[in-house]
């Protein structure tokens, strides 16, 4: 997600035989598992998965077009002949995920987004591809190798959904994130990807160009930080040109499949189709609709709700917290993060996630539903550094319209506002959504605090300041106090 070699092939032409670049697989990574423990636990996940997303029944037209196509790319994957199987979720997120073993998930806002069907099956190629490499199993076995009877689900944590927008801390057991932690690919495993994935569209007859042009289409819809598309996909860099140069290496082929009748049907259902947000997703609401299977394989049922200790009685939304409970007033403590210094309230439960971010909540400010009071520390670096203010505006609205659109839209509130942090320059700007929190039966009003800071780097730092509105005037002096402590190190 090889133990294989492609080797350049030769093509007789009129005159002298030309010699074509195939992408050279990398050999075989350290793995401390067997391709059998590999799909026994991958199908456990799976298992998993149908707990906590709506996921479409086998017998959906939609599903079975997406697993006519998966089984199409799935005959040109090199290496080990995985059993593959591939299923759609109704989450409206641009996304896409394939777990050890071979079962792959497919957004329908990821079908809804493709404008071909070469798009569509570059994004699939990519997902295969990660399997045919065991990206994730070898990620696993570089961490930490499994012990005796100590498998994938031993080794990470659950599936965790919910606001993707914080999915750097999906670990911390926070509700962030549509990710799994041996999903957390690196940028070399995202190129090989890419490149594999080119050639697997290219094998099946497709017009191997979808994949690159997928990434422009989310790049003019969601701007240039868009082009990293999933949050557990980190953007290699100049990915639509190396994916054109492995293209632009392979042998001319008249005829290649660029879109069909069917796809062009398809998309119109899926645009029918009802989606859920994460924040949606995580709070279960589509549970009772009595639409989406509970097993692999399954009809369309009421999915039992999970049992979660983070949830209400109710399993729902989260509880409003009390104006005792929410640190004003407190002592100041210092935190130490890669890269970043900040200060926050001394009840405040801390939670690091793996790549360097970091979230601060009071007790009982966030569940299985996200964060729904505090503070999220990260950073963030676009294809074009950060040089200036101009660069820094740019990319803020770039951060605001990604996190609009993982959260099932957010709106601007007032304009964006230029300010100076721990001497460095930068943005701060004020977004209105719907809050986890569920008071009297419907989720209350969120207001979020957007603060942006240059780095020296090129790369910027970002905080995103939570509540729900009915308590953001009580909390935004906790929150100005963190921004005036915040420095970039």
């Amino acid at each position: 997600m090889g133990r294989w070699v492609l080797v350049a092939g030769l093509t007789a032409g009129v005159c002298a035989p030309a010699a074509w670049g195939r992408f050279q697989v990398p050999p075989p990574c350290k793995n401390a598992f067997t391709v059998e423990q590999e799909q026994t636990e991958g199908a456990k996940f799976a298992a998993e998965v149908y707990k906590q997303m709506p996921v479409l029944p086998d017998s959906s037209p939609v599903s079975e077009y997406v697993r006519r196509l998966g089984a199409q790319l799935a005959d040109h994957a090199p290496g080990y002949k995985w059993p593959y199987n591939f299923h759609v979720v109704a989450s409206s997120e641009i996304n896409a995920f394939a777990l050890p073993g071979g079962a792959m998930f497919v957004n329908l806002g990821t079908i809804q987004a493709a404008e071909t069907e070469a798009q569509l099956a570059g994004v699939m190629a990519h997902e295969l591809s990660h399997v045919a490499l065991r990206h994730s199993t070898c990620n696993i076995t570089k961490q930490q190798a499994p012990k005796l009877g100590f498998g994938i689900a031993s080794v990470l944590s659950s599936v965790l959904l919910g606001d993707s927008a914080l999915g750097s801390l999906a670990q911390a057991g926070l509700g962030m994130g549509a990710n799994m932690a041996f999903m957390k690919m690196s940028r070399d495993d995202e190129k090989q990807a890419d490149l594999l994935g080119a050639g697997i569209l290219y094998d099946s007859g497709f017009d191997p160009r979808g994949l690159p042009q997928f990434f422009e289409t989310i790049q003019s819809k969601y701007g240039e930080g868009g082009a990293q598309i999933f949050s557990d996909h980190p953007n290699p860099g100049n990915r639509t040109q190396y994916v054109n140069a492995e293209i632009a290496t392979l042998p001319p082929r008249m005829g290649t499949k660029v879109t069909s009748a069917e796809f062009t049907r398809i998309r119109a259902l899926a645009a029918k189709e009802k989606t859920y947000n994460a924040k949606e997703v995580q709070a279960g609401i589509w549970r009772q609709a009595g639409r989406y299977a509970a097993v692999p394989g399954g009809a369309a049922t009421v999915v039992p709700a999970s049992v979660s200790s983070t949830q209400g009685a109710s399993g729902g939304g989260a509880v409003r917290l009390s104006r005792s409970s929410l640190g004003v007033g407190d002592q100041m403590v210092r935190y130490e993060g890669r890269g970043f210094s900040v200060s926050y309230p001394a009840s405040w439960q801390k939670s690091e996630g793996q790549n360097g971010g970091a979230a601060f909540v009071p007790p009982n400010g966030a569940g299985s539903t996200g964060i729904a009071y505090g503070a999220l520390v990260d950073s963030a670096r676009f294809q074009s550094a950060v040089t200036d203010s101009s660069s820094l505006a740019q990319a803020t609205q770039a951060l605001a319209q990604q996190l609009s659109q993982q959260n099932g839209g957010l709106e601007q509130v007032g304009q964006m506002i230029t300010m100076n942090v721990g001497g460095q320059m930068a943005n701060a700007m004020e977004l209105r959504g719907r809050s986890p929190v569920v008071e009297g039966g419907s989720a209350l009003a969120e207001r979020n605090l957007l603060v942006t800071v240059a780095r020296l780097d090129g790369a910027l730092n970002y905080m995103v300041f939570v509540s729900p509105e009915a308590d953001y005037a009580v909390l935004k002096p906790v929150f100005s106090a963190m921004v005036s402590s915040f420095q970039v190190r």
